[in-house]
């Protein structure tokens, strides 16, 4: 069910019922578009990481540690798009598997660090390499002007959102 579907008119402006006229903003194409896109996306990305062993929050929080020293939670939370409490349950798992350790940095005894185990790097080092060529394909028409434009107003659209 859409927002749309469930909001019942008030008011009438110049005769037509205030969802009608909400309904009818330019941007509700690109909006949808986006939206459409991005679940097209993590549909086509999820089924793959699946094949991995992996949930798409694990693939996240690896993918964001590889390469690093590790990553305070909150900086972590952010980067990956989840809640630190959400975040709290991935890493638990992942320390489960032995692929991530938590760590207290000396400088700030209050907070963790998630650091990759080297079965984590492994981890990394084979998942991303094969991820990126499977995503490759999906992006194979595009030209590398057609990449940045597409880019470029997508972080326009960000823009316009708070944080």
């Amino acid at each position: 069910m859409y927002c749309l579907d469930i909001i019942k008119p008030v008011t009438t402006i110049d005769g037509k019922k205030s969802v009608e006229v909400a309904a009818s903003e330019t941007f509700y194409p690109t909006l949808s578009a986006l939206v459409s896109a991005y679940h097209a996306y993590r549909s086509y990305s999820d089924a793959h990481v699946r094949q991995l062993g992996l949930t798409s929050s694990q693939f996240d929080v690896i993918c964001t540690l590889g390469n690093t020293s590790g990553m305070t939670f909150n900086k972590l939370a952010k980067k990956t798009l989840t809640t630190k409490g959400e975040l709290t349950g991935i890493i638990d798992r992942l320390e489960k598997k032995g692929l991530v350790r938590r760590e207290v940095p000396p400088n700030d005894r209050r907070s963790f660090l998630a650091v990759l185990t080297p079965e984590g790097e492994q981890i990394f080092e084979e998942v991303f390499p094969a991820h990126t060529e499977y995503l490759k394909e999906c992006f194979a028409t595009l030209e590398i002007q057609e990449l940045e434009e597409i880019r470029l107003a997508i972080e326009k659209l960000r823009s316009f959102f708070p944080n």
